[in-house]
């Protein structure tokens, strides 16, 4: 009589592995994508927040600022809630402050790599 054996072979076992490893190589990359898109919309929040600040300020002053300590930030280039972008004011080039003002999300920390996003109070977001 010959005896059932119970659990894995090592054949089994090694094919399992290599299955999670063929999910696992295609799930990553897409799982990184998805999160570095969440982490953008950080930054698009930041952009949209400052550039409304901006529109309070050029509705009392008739001008765009530079200084975003001016609109109520306490440094000059105010980082997004997540530390993911970091937001500065310049004038639109070609282009007096006055008249436009290009907000510019530079990415760091976790989202070092990614482009920078922009907004100009003129033709609107670039994303």
């Amino acid at each position: 009589m010959i005896k059932a054996s119970s659990g894995f072979s090592l054949l089994e076992l090694m094919i399992v592995v290599a299955i999670v490893g063929i999910i696992a190589a295609i799930a990553y990359p897409a799982y990184t994508e998805q999160a570095a898109r969440g982490r953008q919309s950080d930054g698009q929040a930041m952009l949209m927040e400052v550039m409304q600040a901006q529109e309070r300020f050029y509705s009392q002053n008739q001008t765009y600022t530079t200084d975003l300590t001016a609109l109520g930030y306490a440094v000059a280039n105010p980082e997004s809630q997540g530390d993911f972008y970091a937001i500065a004011a310049a004038a639109c080039p070609g282009s007096a402050v006055a008249q436009c003002v290009l907000l510019t999300a530079t990415a760091q920390g976790a989202q070092r790599g990614q482009p920078n996003l922009t907004y100009n109070s003129v033709s609107g977001p670039s994303w």
